[in-house]
């Protein structure tokens, strides 16, 4: 097994709920709120705040939670760097999207219009 096959498969057995306290950390840190971190999950998956928690609450995997997902067509639109790998260019779909919730994320720390991150 590779290096990114190894690291694909890191990412598909994470759980969410151990990652969600970190881009709640980020986004706070940042003077961002929870709500705008959830209009950004509602907006890539199509899940409302109970399914969020229900996620969280269930401890899935990311593996699990992209297969519940409803991803939005515009999130092609998703463009740019994530630890040092253009989102575009992963390979792995699943990897993919979990890097481009990362990138949406960046996105909003950084101080980016929601319009824009929402790609409206």
């Amino acid at each position: 097994m590779n290096k990114q096959s190894k690291q694909d498969e890191r990412i598909a057995n994470m759980t969410f709920s151990s990652v969600y306290p970190h881009y709640v950390n980020k986004v706070e840190k940042k003077g961002r709120t929870i709500e705008e971190l959830h209009q950004i999950i509602t907006w890539l998956t199509g899940f409302d705040d109970k399914k969020i928690q229900q996620l969280i609450d269930q401890q899935v995997t990311f593996k699990e939670f992209f297969k519940q997902a409803k991803l939005n067509p515009k999130a092609r639109l998703i463009k740019g760097v994530v630890c040092g790998i253009r989102v575009e260019e992963i390979r792995t779909r699943l990897t993919r999207k979990c890097r481009y919730m990362d990138k949406m994320i960046d996105e909003l720390t950084r101080g980016r219009k929601m319009e824009k991150i929402l790609r409206k």
